[in-house]
């Protein structure tokens, strides 16, 4: 039985502090961006705590001071003034099929807080009806109104391929967001969340004075979990985690950090936490994969649809200047902002010089979770066969048989359909390359659940690092050429050199794949100096 309660089941900030539930505190952050701006912007991927932000803020301007007692706030504020609060949670929106539905959702919203405040509806503008309820409420009260919108651009993702329903939301959203300009002289503070940044839709064009604090150093761990606050704050969980899995209290932080750490949101972000997926692993005490639970994975596939699918996983290591983060989703060439945005690819470093960051998956959760939902699309195999693939590599891996896991590959390599991908595309080598330079990627990276794997990166290591509690296994992928050639490149690179002190055989394999044959046609296995065990041709 857990000594502690987890919010996986709410974002309602009342709710969890009133339950006794664990609760790790940002309102510190919380009162700076209130003390410095009246218009913040903040995004985050989707399930990172951008909700209970919102509901917290929410409690605060409402001056629900017993909820904040022993927090940081509780330090820094005197007054505890009353104010307003309209919330918007536009994530209401997602079901919409049709424009009249986004409407009648967007009048209901209002029509909540017009009976609340005992005004009626005068006008079907939705932005002059906005205006006229901030004003009846600033005469009324005689106090300046607070205004949330949480995951403002929810109906604008749902559509964001239906050219003639995006131009319809947007006209009908500019006028009601803009609002927020027009009214200012009666408004207190004004906070917004989403997933993509504003820029990339033209609904905010006249709000000009909207403070991003998306990409800000000081502000990076405002929603998440960071690697800090795992250390302290939440140590006690970590240690009844550790004990529940029978393994040490350094060994549940190197597991969780492998699956659920990795985000990083500015040039010198702190080490963040995907704080649903920490949270609901701690509870359960497990090491699952919850982020795509949530169906993420369905929508990111039906937006990656609108791309070269060949080439969805080659983004790994992608070097992006500033400026490409605020790219239209519907209108870059590459998935990049999106994947970007939604939480799949993440900030791995900054260069200052050439002003550019290079972008990686942030953690095995995200990483397994990609490929598995990319898997039956691009290959055309179902879930089962690439689960009963990943087993028996595997198993044959962890028996030191590296011959037969490469058998297996090769049956499952054999059964890919021929058409999957255009006879255009595979008269061109780079594509016939690509792809199955993909392949090896994708089946290797799911045996990181099993076994500890490393696939190539954009800093040049081997293909595919293997690592069980006797070997290491070094492989190098060669398109039409030579194993020869392949083995070569291990020792001319040196990719093995790392693991000679290891104390574990070092096992180096060649692996020929041919385009023509469209399969494995010729592999060699050997040991640290180069004596053959085993070679295949076919």
């Amino acid at each position: 039985m857990s000594k502690f309660r987890y919010p996986v089941d709410t974002d309602l900030f009342a709710e969890i502090r009133q339950q006794g539930k664990v609760y790790v505190d940002k309102t510190g952050l919380m009162c700076d961006i209130i003390s410095k701006y009246k218009y913040v912007f903040l995004a985050r991927p989707r399930r990172f705590g951008k909700s209970l932000l919102c509901n917290t803020l929410k409690a605060y301007f409402q001056g629900q001071k017993e909820l904040f007692e022993g927090l940081k706030v509780a330090e820094l504020e005197t007054e505890w003034k009353k104010y307003p609060v309209l919330h918007f949670d536009m994530s209401e929106m997602r079901n919409c099929t049709d424009i009249k539905d986004m409407r009648d959702v967007l009048s209901a919203m209002l029509e909540y807080y017009e009976t609340a405040y005992g005004t009626q509806k005068r006008i079907d503008d939705f932005g002059k009806r906005f205006s006229q309820l901030i004003r009846h409420i600033y005469e009324s009260l005689g106090t300046q109104v607070v205004i949330i919108f949480d995951e403002y651009d929810t109906p604008l993702m749902r559509n964001l391929y239906n050219k003639e329903m995006l131009e319809e939301l947007r006209s009908l959203l500019r006028g009601f967001y803009q609002t927020v300009k027009l009214d200012g002289a009666y408004l207190r503070f004004v906070f917004i969340t989403g997933v993509t940044k504003f820029s990339q839709v033209s609904i905010f064009s006249e709000l000009n004075n909207l403070m991003q604090i998306s990409m800000e150093d000081e502000y990076s761990g405002i929603c998440g979990i960071t690697q800090r606050e795992l250390d302290t704050v939440l140590r006690p969980c970590v240690e009844e985690y550790a004990e529940a899995l029978k393994i040490t209290t350094e060994e549940a932080y190197a597991l969780l950090k492998k699956n659920y750490d990795g985000y990083h949101f500015s040039p010198n972000s702190e080490d963040v936490y995907a704080p649903f997926s920490l949270l609901r692993a701690l509870d359960g005490k497990s090491t699952r994969h919850y982020w795509f639970e949530t169906g993420t994975m369905t929508a990111l596939i039906e937006h990656l649809k609108h791309y070269p699918i060949i080439n969805a996983l080659q983004f790994d290591g992608v070097v992006v200047n500033d400026d490409e983060f605020n790219i239209s989703c519907e209108s870059s060439p590459t998935p990049v902002p999106l994947l970007y945005q939604s939480g799949y690819l993440t900030i791995d470093s900054y260069n200052a010089l050439l002003d550019c960051y290079t972008l990686h998956f942030p953690n095995l959760e995200v990483r397994q979770g990609m490929i598995r939902g990319l898997m039956p699309l691009v290959l055309n195999r179902n879930l089962s066969e690439n689960n009963s693939l990943t087993r028996r590599m595997a198993a044959a891996i962890f028996e030191s048989n590296l011959p037969a896991a490469l058998q297996a590959l090769r049956a499952y390599i054999a059964k890919i359909p021929y058409d999957i991908i255009t006879r255009k595309d595979w008269d061109e080598s780079e594509s016939r390359e690509g792809f199955y330079k993909m392949l090896f990627y994708m089946v290797f990276s799911l045996l990181n659940s099993i076994v500890d794997t490393e696939v190539k990166s954009i800093l040049g290591r081997a293909d595919v690092v293997i690592q069980t509690k006797t070997h290491i296994f070094v492989l190098e992928l060669k398109v039409d050429d030579t194993v020869d050639n392949a083995l070569a490149q291990i020792d001319d690179k040196g990719y093995a050199i790392p693991y000679e002190a290891d104390g574990r055989e070092v096992i180096k394999c060649g692996v020929s794949i041919s385009s023509e044959a469209r399969n494995i046609t010729h592999w060699r296995i050997t040991d640290a100096t180069g004596a053959i065990l085993n070679e295949e041709k076919f």
